[in-house]
């Protein structure tokens, strides 16, 4: 098998599985305990805390665990919208993530007006219309830093500068960007930022929410107090653990990674007819390539069912959208139409994938594209 699904999920990666284990056996205690063994449970997720948030350039007492991405993206975007007494006005872009785009409909039922802005044909946001879109009013923006289907990074750095300059509390969704691109919140000058772990190599189950300590939010889940009251619940000592581990690891070497990735690209170009890279050529995640197939009879969807059947592990696009017959909303923003977008297959990987396994993968992509 030749998986080349990692944007969906990473395979749990030894290094974090051993670190974990601990805190799954021996010292297996809860954290809030008042014994030795709750106080050994205690210092471990401390330490995680304060190795997550080295990697974020933050402090430790802004780094909140959560159950995954869905629960960052969520709680970072109703808690600020929430707790910011700016007004009722919310900004996304048209391609986030389902976490961010039903959260910011659901805040819309609230009586808050939502702002989606458009994209570029490869996906990007333009910093002047986020400009434009700004009011008094305006309580948050949140526009992810790299897309789980096409790859595209944003320029995050001067998207949240423009909100900065008008005092909007900027939130990104960094989910398919950890692991690769730098995370330093301060740098980028973000307010709030979420991570999840299976993405990295963790077993599912475990996100991050990073806020800025200056910034006020409403936490979603009440009733314990732990973590401050950031997130009540008792923590998954285990997984903190292992999500600390695998930020430390990251994917690999980018550079190389992404050059593994443009030969696959141009291999996939020579040999499929029709194939067309979607979002930026070269503002994308490295070990991304996705592609509509402009001269094929076939869905995305039958492509992978044969793929699969040849052992070559892929999909069509967001794993959180499986299931619907609707065309994806990221590639019609970026202005393909629906027949397009539903030819979409995704190609994402990591350092473990040599090109002997991309050159396989581009021989049987083109041998079922034309079939």
């Amino acid at each position: 098998m030749i998986y080349l699904d990692h944007a969906a999920t990473s395979p749990v990666r030894r290094e974090v599985l051993e670190a974990m284990w601990p805190f799954l056996t021996r010292d297996f205690g809860n954290p809030a305990s008042h014994h030795e063994v709750g106080a050994t449970a205690r210092r471990a997720l401390d330490d995680a805390r304060r190795r997550v948030a080295s990697v974020l350039g933050a402090r430790s007492g802004e780094v909140t665990f959560c159950s995954g991405g869905t629960e960052s993206d969520n709680s970072a975007i109703k808690g600020i919208a929430l707790a910011d007494p700016r007004g009722r006005h919310v900004v996304v872009s048209a391609v986030e993530h389902p976490a961010v785009l039903e959260s910011a409909a659901w805040l819309g039922r609230l009586g808050f007006e939502v702002t989606q802005l458009p994209v570029d044909a490869d996906g990007l946001v333009d910093p002047d219309q986020l400009g434009a879109a700004l009011r008094d009013d305006t309580t948050l923006v949140s526009i992810q830093y790299a897309n789980n289907e096409v790859g595209t990074v944003q320029p995050i750095a001067a998207l949240a500068a423009v909100a900065a300059e008008r005092g909007v509390p900027f939130h990104t969704d960094a989910v398919q960007a950890a692991g690769w691109l730098d995370l330093d919140a301060r740098a980028l000058g973000v307010t709030a930022l979420s991570l999840s772990g299976h993405k990295l190599g963790t077993p599912k189950g475990v996100g991050v929410l990073w806020v800025d300590r200056r910034q006020a939010w409403e936490p979603l889940v009440h009733g314990g107090a732990q973590q401050d009251g950031r997130r009540s619940g008792t923590e998954d000592v285990a997984a903190a653990v292992g999500i600390a581990t695998a930020l430390e690891l990251g994917h690999g070497d980018p550079v190389e990674v992404a050059a593994r990735r443009d030969r696959f690209v141009a291999l996939v170009e020579e040999l499929v007819p029709g194939a067309e890279l979607t979002g930026h050529r070269e503002h994308r995640l490295p070990g991304h390539a996705s592609f509509v197939l402009t001269q094929s009879p076939r869905s995305g969807e039958s492509i992978l069912v044969d793929l699969d059947a040849r052992g070559i592990v892929t999909s069509s696009g967001s794993a959180c959208a499986a299931g619907s017959d609707e065309p994806s909303h990221v590639l019609t923003a970026m202005g393909h139409d629906r027949e397009t977008a539903q030819t979409a297959v995704r190609f994402t990987f990591d350092a473990s994938v040599d090109d002997d396994a991309l050159h396989t993968a581009a021989e049987e992509f083109a041998q079922v594209a034309k079939a």
